[in-house]
């Protein structure tokens, strides 16, 4: 069993209210989504699980966990389109990371201001449909709890 940690603090929204119909659908795996609305200042997130990233863009990351559990943290809906504005990368592509290692650092207020939702899914990838626990959603998580287990 992997415990899939938040990568950063938190209201937690289910798949399902995500504005985006890929990710509502849960078509690329299962999972929840953090919602940075109204944060002030910046926001860092963390590796969820230990592994390695095996794709990072400013506006999500993939990491392959050690346990075998592949899990994508997608920053905002939409906002490959802001090219990198608003986004530092903290780490590289190739890193070994752990649960709780920096990925991307983001601005929440500059996503929104752009006209993006900043809700963040985090899900497995490849899971299929309403796999992954959903026992968070509606409450707000502290940085490092678990969002749920594989």
């Amino acid at each position: 069993m992997t415990a899939v940690r938040t990568p950063f603090a938190g209201p937690v929204v289910a798949l399902a209210d995500v504005p985006d119909p890929v990710f509502a659908g849960q078509l690329v795996g299962a999972g929840v989504a953090l919602d940075p609305s109204g944060v002030e200042g910046k926001v860092t997130a963390v590796a969820p699980v230990d592994g390695s990233i095996v794709k990072l863009h400013p506006h999500a990351f993939a990491m392959q966990g050690t346990t075998g559990t592949d899990v994508l943290v997608h920053v905002g809906i939409d906002t490959v389109k802001l090219r990198g504005e608003g986004f530092e990368l903290l780490a590289s592509e190739g890193d070994t990371v752990h649960a709780g290692d920096p990925v991307v650092r983001f601005t929440p207020s500059v996503i929104e201001s752009a006209g993006y939702s900043p809700v963040c899914p985090v899900v497995v990838l490849g899971s299929v449909p309403d796999s992954v626990e959903q026992s968070t959603v509606g409450t707000t998580v502290p940085d490092g709890a678990m969002l749920f287990t594989v």
